[in-house]
């Protein structure tokens, strides 16, 4: 399979038609193997447009999403990332074109292993995995320039809010009462993030972060 040519088609066919034009996150689609972040059985369809489950819980989004979600991030050449829950690495490869340094946080050993040699493979030089609590961020790291989750969210912890600089940006999906998400992005000015909506969207949910049930009689 031309995988290079795959390649130029999601963009394509995916991407730009979706009104995400800026020629630096193209460029980022176009640098990056999306094949080399499935499983071997997967990379057939890694450029199909869907969701692909790359671990239990972590699945790479479709590439519309994941493009308008880092369009929605704005981010610059001198930004440093926090990528929460990087799973297989993919967004946090793309990130890496785009800013100054990346850090990819997983809970899982395995997975923070497996970033790491795939990143040494592909000369990704810009991002550093680490293990840690999804929740409590990083804060030894801290602060952020922009906070991008990879999977969609009920409930956003303090400790990311917290942990982004003056200006910073948060960017998730997050889920309403129903099935469908919104992309959205949290600015910090002082003590409070303001929101702003930006599109429609239902990608795989990280559980760990659904709203508790509440208790009633």
């Amino acid at each position: 399979m031309d995988f290079d040519l795959a390649r130029e088609i999601m963009v394509d066919s995916q991407i730009r038609p979706n009104d995400v034009t800026d020629p630096a996150i193209v460029a980022a689609f176009l640098r990056t193997p999306r094949e080399e972040f499935v499983p071997s059985s997967r990379r057939s369809v890694a450029y199909s447009e869907m969701e692909i489950e790359t671990a239990p819980g972590r699945s790479l989004w479709t590439p519309r999403d994941t493009a308008k979600l880092i369009k929605l991030a704005q981010i610059k050449p001198t930004d440093v990332v926090l990528v929460i829950a990087a799973g297989s690495g993919y967004e946090a490869a793309l990130i890496s074109h785009l800013a100054d340094t990346v850090i990819a946080l997983e809970d899982k050993a395995g997975l923070v292993d497996a970033m790491g040699t795939r990143f040494a493979e592909l000369g990704l030089d810009r991002i550093a995995p680490v293990e840690g609590q999804l929740a409590s961020g990083l804060a030894e790291q801290a602060p952020f320039d922009v906070i991008y989750v990879c999977g969609m969210v009920e409930t956003l912890p303090e400790a990311w809010g917290a942990q982004l600089s003056e200006g910073g940006r948060l960017v998730a999906v997050v889920a309403d009462d129903g099935r469908l998400g919104r992309g959205k992005v949290f600015t910090k000015a002082g003590d409070t993030l303001s929101s702003r909506d930006g599109f429609d969207a239902c990608p795989p949910r990280l559980v760990e972060f659904d709203r508790k049930p509440a208790f009633t009689f």
